[in-house]
């Protein structure tokens, strides 16, 4: 157990804000059965950051922050930190490292690790710049094809390139979870005003080669104690959808009713029926992903398989994944145990970038006066 309270951190601003939710609920109930101290703090919608009671239930979020909620200031400057509003000043939390359960958005995208960072808290999950690449599919895809990882092409959908692929294709979010705003296009034209139109793509679309024979797999890593990797995991999509497409409802409302539904209880082949060797390679393959991405903490791999050939591709990271992948640790390790070493790895392990140097005022001593600087920088 910790000196001081864990914190579970959960909501934040993303289309992915419920099912954010049902993981920081989730991961909340473990430590705390366990006798570890928690604190749940909640990102609303709004922006506004609550600390909430213990063992609050998912329906209690459905109107906003639950019952007796404490509203938060963050300071980001000197005693910064997380703070509970009080009448006549206010009460710092003291916290001995966050479990971040967000999903999508700016808080599974690096700016959770970002804002955690500046204040000095440690947090689970991967850096800045490693959460960042995660989030972004062509980045991401582009990091594959340069180390050398198997992947299917991915392109930016462009009104000025075409993709040297031809159509049909599967339009994806460029910034995005990997189940919502996905669309399948016949044509180059269609993408293109898919990608204008869409709510979920205009600020930034990908193309694939739409495949729909391809078969969905999962393995998850952690990082701590040491790295290690789960068995394969096949989701199982119900029979109605031949699209080949994995649909938010089949990943996250699967299942049946109650606060595990398409978490821990969609259906799923795991381990996974494949092919001699297939498993082996999906574990290779999450190392290197591993290894060329650096993240960090929990993380699960999607994969692409072609059964007919044997082919197997990477396809998306989660550096923080729905129910934070418990389900696939759970013939290794018992829930508690991940989350746990999670936390330690956040508090002991921390990732720190070298900020001293700033070329000890040579720069600003050379520099002369700023207006000599603007001369020629007004046009004509």
């Amino acid at each position: 157990m910790s000196a001081a309270p864990w914190a579970v951190v959960f909501g934040g601003p993303s289309p992915e804000h419920e099912i954010s939710i049902l993981t920081g609920l989730q991961a909340e109930r473990v430590l705390t059965d366990a006798g570890d101290a928690v604190l749940p703090l909640y990102w609303a919608p709004s922006g506004d950051w609550y600390l909430v009671p213990n063992g609050t239930e998912a329906s209690d979020y459905l109107e906003g922050a639950p019952k007796d909620s404490k509203l938060l200031d963050v300071r980001l400057s000197g005693d910064s930190g997380f703070f509970v509003k009080k009448r006549l000043g206010s009460d710092r939390l003291d916290i001995e490292a966050a479990l971040l359960c967000f999903h999508g958005g700016v808080g599974e995208g690096g700016g959770a690790a970002a804002l955690f960072d500046i204040m000095g808290v440690p947090a689970t999950g991967s850096t800045l710049f490693a959460g960042a690449v995660g989030m972004d599919k062509l980045a991401f895809g582009g990091l594959m094809e340069g180390a050398g990882i198997p992947t299917l092409a991915r392109r930016a959908v462009s009104q000025h390139t075409a993709p040297e692929f031809p159509a049909p294709y599967i339009v994806k979010p460029r910034f995005g979870g990997s189940s919502i705003g996905i669309e399948i296009a016949q044509d180059l034209e269609t993408a293109r005003a898919l990608a204008v139109g869409s709510p979920h793509l205009k600020n930034g679309a990908v193309v694939e080669p739409y495949r729909p024979q391809l078969v969905d797999l999962n393995i998850g890593f952690r990082t701590y104690p040491h790295l290690e990797i789960t068995d394969l995991e096949r989701p199982l999509r119900s029979g109605s959808d031949e699209s080949g497409l994995y649909s938010y409802a089949e990943k996250y409302l699967a299942g049946g009713a109650g606060s595990e539904a398409g978490l821990a209880s969609a259906p799923r082949e795991f381990p996974a029926n494949v092919a001699a060797g297939i498993a082996d390679t999906a574990a290779e393959l999450a190392r290197r992903v591993a290894d060329v991405t650096r993240l960090t903490g929990i993380v699960r791999v999607d994969l692409l398989l072609d059964e007919s050939t044997g082919e197997l591709f990477v396809n998306e990271v989660n550096s923080i994944p729905g129910a934070l992948s418990l389900y696939l640790w759970a013939p290794k390790h018992p829930a508690l145990v991940v989350l746990r070493d999670a936390l330690i790895e956040a508090r002991d392990r921390r990732v720190v970038f070298p900020q001293a140097g700033h070329g000890g005022g040579v720069a600003l001593r050379a520099a002369g006066g700023i207006s000599s600087k603007l001369l020629g920088l007004g046009g004509r």
